[in-house]
């Protein structure tokens, strides 16, 4: 992990600069991400005429790729330097396109293609997980420890705007170019932010013992496990909602999504000194206790404005809870491991909305489809309430570190 800056110096609008200009990297390699988002599995089942299963296949091996890699990133990034992790991730990217590029021109043997494809994805996986936790980590570098809340912030917000931004261009790329000018166009993106992150300077790795990864571990999971509760409302939404929506009969279920990411980016922007100033654990209390209230109110909602406000006060309280939870883990282990804490904190988010669909899922085939929303209610209820015992009676090992 760095060594902090100068924090006391960096205030407001050049702090802000400051950590865009490290985090702008992962908003390149969530671009790479988008870009072929939309594209790929149409191409795979409707072009190539392979079946439903291996088109979504080809997109779920990246996010596998991601949650399995995610440990080995920050403990990387631990002992390398975030810097050089980050230029790595990117390179992953890059390659990804190249990949893309190749199953475009052995589109003849479409076994082959797939297979270029399928290497795509799980490289861009691994890249992605390096870059993202590498530009955290980086940006807690550049403008201090004490700013970490902010740097998960602002890592998000570019997140969630690259996706936005990547997938309508990605099919507008694909429309007017085919694969291979969209697998050009992802190539050229990674390319320029590899070019504009090889001067910028490094920030020093700790040079302190790496705990082992079951310390690390048994430091973190109780936070952990508070943010994939807590992210089961983010999965019933993003996952759900227009099945929602139909069976109510209703329209709008796109704008529904709009609102819960403006939510959620506004939120970020709206308090970007809240954890520091109430900490962590308050903050994330507060946002379970406004994110219950809005998966209540989509739950029982029976006209569509009460289910757009239901669904806003979700995106809104579920803004901060990854960011809020985060500091207080990556605080709990020493600063030589904040890497590998950072990464397996993350783990829990990946798995939970991972598992929350399937879950979910089945709850709607048996109790309909508004349960779901209710159910994650109760789910986020249960991370408040551990949240609050982690207040009261915090972990031994936090305080001793």
């Amino acid at each position: 992990m760095p060594e902090p800056a100068a924090e006391p110096a960096l205030s407001g609008l050049r702090l802000n600069l400051r950590i865009v200009s490290v985090v702008i990297f992962n908003f390149a390699s969530y671009l790479t991400i988008g870009l072929p988002l939309a594209v790929l599995p149409g191409y795979v089942h409707d072009i190539m005429g392979f079946s439903a299963f291996w088109a979504g296949l080809v997109i779920s091996l990246q996010y596998f790729a991601t949650l399995l890699s995610r440990p080995y990133a920050g403990r990387y990034a631990d002992l390398f330097g975030p810097k050089s992790i980050v230029v790595l991730g990117l390179c992953g990217c890059f390659l990804s396109g190249v990949s893309y590029f190749l199953a475009g021109l052995t589109s003849g043997w479409p076994v082959v293609s797939l297979a270029l494809l399928c290497f795509g994805r799980v490289i861009l996986g691994v890249g992605q997980s390096l870059a993202g936790t590498g530009s955290t980590l980086w940006g807690v570098g550049v403008v201090g420890a004490s700013h970490i809340g902010r740097v998960i912030s602002w890592n998000g917000i570019v997140t969630y705007g690259a996706m936005a931004m990547g997938a309508p261009l990605g099919v507008l790329c694909y429309r007017y170019t085919g694969l291979n000018g969209l697998a050009l166009t992802i190539m050229l993106v990674a390319l320029l932010a590899i070019l504009f992150a090889l001067p910028r300077p490094k920030v020093k790795a700790s040079k302190g013992k790496p705990m082992p990864f079951r310390a690390v571990l048994g430091r973190v999971w109780p936070y952990g496990m508070a943010l994939a509760l807590g992210s089961a409302g983010f999965g019933v939404i993003a996952t759900f909602i227009t099945l929602f929506y139909a069976d109510k009969g209703w329209d709008g279920a796109a704008f529904a999504l709009t609102l819960f990411s403006c939510a959620f980016v506004g939120t970020r922007l709206l308090f970007p000194n809240g954890i520091n100033r109430l900490g962590g654990l308050n903050v994330a209390m507060i946002c379970f206790g406004v994110e219950i209230i809005g998966l209540l109110l989509t739950g029982i909602a029976g006209e569509p404005w009460v289910a757009r406000i239901g669904v806003f006060l979700a995106g809104a309280g579920f803004s901060l809870v990854f960011p809020a939870l985060g500091v207080v883990a990556v605080k709990a282990v020493p600063q030589q491991n904040q890497g590998a804490a950072l990464a397996t904190y993350t783990v829990f988010m990946d798995m939970s909305l991972g598992i929350t669909g399937p879950l979910a899922g089945l709850v709607m085939a048996w109790a309909g489809v508004p349960v779901i929303y209710l159910a994650a209610a109760g789910l986020v209820a249960v991370a408040l309430l551990l949240t609050w015992r982690l207040k009261k009676w915090p972990p031994e090992e936090a305080i001793a570190s």
